[in-house]
């Protein structure tokens, strides 16, 4: 993967039609965007050379997703809102430049507005993965 503009990393709100149309809710000037993998040790007395051993594939796995930008459209910002107080679980895409798309259900875990009296509003979101995700890989 060659060096990709941090711009073009795009996140998405899912509108719950079938088949689910997305659209990018807001103007956003930073992302930040973990994959984590818990680890289950299985350890044992036996262990080769007291080295400590994982389970593969058993951990549990979350991902996260943050920003913080500035609302394009009174739609945009309503959109999150809603979600937001709604307590609702919503399907959400994050495009990854030179990568590919994540797609799958997020819950909105925090929302801040800002501002200073000689600069815009602004937001900044995190998202917490609420089941599966899916990976497509960019053509």
């Amino acid at each position: 993967m060659t060096a990709q503009r941090g711009k073009d990393l795009l996140l998405k709100l899912g509108d719950s039609g079938d088949p689910e149309s997305f659209s990018s809710v807001a103007g956003l000037r930073t992302r930040t965007f973990s994959l984590n993998a818990g680890s289950v040790d299985i350890t044992h007395a036996q262990s080769e050379g007291g080295w400590r051993e994982l389970l593969a594939g058993a951990g549990l796995k979350q991902a996260s997703v943050s920003g913080a930008g500035v609302f394009l459209s009174g739609a945009g910002a309503e959109a999150i809102r809603a979600v937001f107080f709604a307590g609702a679980v919503r399907n959400w895409r994050l495009v990854v430049p030179g990568l590919g798309e994540v797609e799958g259900p997020f819950l909105i875990a925090n929302l801040d507005y800002a501002g200073a009296s000689d600069a815009e509003a602004t937001f900044a979101l995190a998202l917490d993965s609420a089941g599966a995700l899916t990976f497509t890989p960019e053509a």
